[in-house]
């Protein structure tokens, strides 16, 4: 069973540990079962899943930490052991205990995504959540989830709590220490639900938004054509822009709601597409969610705007070659080219470098460089969009 061990060290403190077992003891559940023992006597620990009644970890030491690798919830049982005398065991429960849920790293997609999950966990286990979330959030969050404590910074793990618990896209976890599922096989949309131990459902946040009236009169639709990387851009170049022009013949007008009109990397830059209306700038999450709030549906790509759409409830159209149709949430307009390279994001056998800008794993720097958003041609982005013009005027009657 010592597989499972994560380290053995005489030197850590047990002053960092928050909770007290017998002679000396400490332990807790912030980043998997952490376990502290005095030196000078022989002990033995046995760790059991209780939810698969498995001995997941056994070992003896004479003094020192021990802590499991895997960092995802699982309901673990302490059984400890002193001079082969049995003296402690602890059985996992988080009623009334204090837990952090550390989300800060992830985008704003990541975090509509998973918030929900979060919520679900803390009424399943009537425990107190505290959440370090991206300051951006925190005027979206605060009221709609008035029962997490959030922060905009990291806080001490140690001392403070009970448990504790990271989600987040973990690029290179291939033990998975940190999920149950890889992420690439699970999706953004479950991913916090394997982390947390929930049933895996997509699950929308329930944000409670400012009461407000339509930015303009006439009908309109919004869009967000901006992404972090090439790969997730709809880089056929007519695209945009005989898109923008048929919504315009539909008789809307076309509000471009991203954070920055051009964005880009050394070869390519992205800017604003011709004949939408800039409504782009350093502008706070609520002022763009009071502008889907009242649009007629949106079309944008796999990142955090789409996301926001579908949290304000109205119909999404979502354009992406590079993630399957599983990454994100399920919407009815969802545009992807199958007969092309695709899928990329989600393939276990592909690694996302983050820090190429132009990551494409299976043609890069070949002539089917990005094929799977090149090749999404105008006339299939129409016929999506057609559909869903009549849906909101069928609803709308």
């Amino acid at each position: 069973m010592d597989k499972q061990l994560s380290n053995v060290s005489s030197e850590t403190s047990a002053e960092i540990f928050s909770q007290d077992g017998p002679c000396g003891v400490k332990f807790d559940f912030n980043d998997g079962a952490r376990i502290f023992f005095p030196d000078g006597e022989n002990w033995k620990v046995d760790i059991w899943d209780l939810d698969t009644k498995t001995l997941i970890f056994q070992h003896s030491l004479q003094g020192g930490t021990v802590q499991t690798r895997k960092r995802y919830f699982v309901k673990f049982l302490i059984d400890i052991f002193k001079n082969d005398e049995h003296i402690f065991r602890h059985e996992f429960d988080l009623t009334d205990r204090n837990v952090a849920i550390n989300m800060e790293l992830g985008g704003l997609g990541d975090h509509l995504a998973w918030i929900e999950h979060v919520e679900l966990f803390r009424r399943k286990h009537q425990c107190r959540i505290f959440c370090p979330v991206r300051p951006d959030l925190l005027p979206l969050f605060e009221d709609s989830y008035p029962e997490i404590e959030f922060y905009s910074n990291n806080i001490k793990i140690e001392e403070e709590f009970y448990a504790s618990y990271k989600i987040l896209v973990f690029y290179n976890d291939e033990a998975l220490d940190y999920s149950p599922v890889d992420y690439r096989e699970a999706g953004l949309s479950l991913l916090a639900s394997y982390i947390l131990g929930l049933p895996c459902v997509e699950r929308r946040p329930s944000l409670i938004t400012p009461a407000s009236t339509p930015p303009i009169v006439e009908p309109y639709v919004c869009i967000a054509t901006q992404a972090s990387g090439h790969c997730k851009y709809w880089n056929n170049p007519e695209g945009w822009i005989r898109l923008i022009q048929f919504l315009k013949r539909c008789g809307y007008r076309v509000i471009c709601i991203d954070q920055k009109a051009v964005v880009g990397c050394g070869r390519v830059w992205h800017y604003i597409p011709n004949g939408a209306e800039d409504e782009t700038g350093d502008r706070s999450l609520l002022e763009r969610a009071t502008w889907l709030k009242h649009a007629e549906f949106f079309i944008g790509l796999s990142s955090g705007l789409s996301w926001l759409a579908w949290t304000m409830e109205i119909p999404v159209v979502l354009i992406s070659g590079f993630t399957a149709e599983r990454n994100e949430f399920h919407t009815p307009w969802r545009v992807i080219n199958k007969n092309l390279c695709n899928s990329c994001s989600n393939d276990i056998r592909c690694h996302l470098d983050t820090t190429d800008y132009f990551w494409c794993p299976r043609h890069k720097d070949t002539p089917r460089e990005f094929e799977c958003s090149i090749g999404i041609s105008v006339e299939h982005v129409i016929s999506v969009v057609e559909d869903c013009i009549n849906y909101t005027k069928n609803k709308n009657q």
